[in-house]
């Protein structure tokens, strides 16, 4: 398996360097479906390169580029989801999750390469199979609101309520500080929270039977536990909660595929001004561009 420097220097040997990253990753993408006899889409975001650019994130859109990606796909031949996302909008990811059920049934695989953080953790968990390697991880599924972690701010306002009961004079402090909220935003947030558990109970045990579902929940949505929402939960800590997880490394040929393949992603999002890129086993391709101005 060739690292990441010996892809770089594999894709510099060229003058026109996005055509032979272009047929690496085709090459690899091919490869894993040749091993696995499933359909491949891979699903990629720039972010650790460029967490300002546009559209970094889980949204709607991504609903086009993945009808896009499964057209022409055999349906019957089930789908291996190779993730690399920060998350993003929870009702843009349920959309697409209950379209891919909706064209693959529940024979979906996720692979973590990398990292698969927020939003792209209820991808993950929502697949029956979890693939990952010694350096892979998922993240908490706390739900985020306004750039704010809504369980923080519920318990910032339980502390404000019991602090303004003991001492009444510290009331026009909090009120400063929550002043700069809508007046529904404690509501959202609670709301989000219930909806992110909701969905969680509902996918969870159905695709990993030996979950325990408390534990996993007192891990996965539980401020108080993770302290972060950037908190890497590790393969190891998922397998403990009951989470379906195989490793990686238990195919070598697949393991070098998959590893090839995330090193071309990170080549591409490294050299290029791309912010997500899609792609599938038989060849159709989307990608987001930015400019760096």
């Amino acid at each position: 398996m060739p690292n990441w420097s010996e892809l770089l220097n594999q894709v510099e040997q060229y003058s026109d360097n996005i055509t032979e990253l272009n047929k690496l990753r085709d090459k690899y993408i091919t490869d894993i479906a040749t091993i696995t006899g499933r359909n491949v889409i891979t699903y990629y975001s720039g972010w650790l390169k460029s967490p300002n650019a546009p559209n970094i994130e889980i949204n709607e859109q991504d609903k086009n580029a993945f009808m896009s990606c499964i057209y022409h796909l055999n349906q019957s031949a089930g789908l291996d989801l190779i993730l690399h996302t920060p998350g993003g909008d929870i009702a843009a990811m349920e959309g697409i999750v209950n379209y891919l059920r909706s064209i693959f049934g529940t024979d979906i695989r996720a692979f973590i390469p990398q990292i698969c953080m927020s939003a792209g953790s209820m991808i993950a968990i929502s697949c029956k199979e979890i693939v990952m390697g010694k350096q892979s991880a998922l993240g908490p599924i706390d739900p985020q609101y306004g750039g704010l972690a809504c369980q923080t701010v519920i318990e910032e306002f339980s502390n404000a309520i019991a602090e303004i009961s003991k001492n009444p004079a510290s009331r026009d402090l909090w009120q400063v500080i929550f002043g700069k909220l809508n007046p529904t935003f404690i509501t959202e947030c609670k709301n989000a929270i219930h909806w992110a558990e909701q969905l969680a109970n509902t996918w969870v045990p159905n695709m990993h039977p030996n979950i325990n579902m408390q534990q996993f929940l007192n891990v996965f949505l539980n401020h108080q536990n993770t302290f972060t929402h950037s908190r890497r939960i590790s393969r190891d800590d998922c397998r403990a909660l009951g989470l379906n997880i195989t490793d990686l490394e238990s195919n070598q040929v697949l393991q070098d595929a998959v590893l090839s393949l995330h090193h071309c992603y990170m080549i591409l999002f490294d050299k290029f001004n791309y912010s997500k890129a899609m792609e599938n086993n038989i060849g159709s391709h989307y990608f987001q561009r930015f400019s760096s101005q």
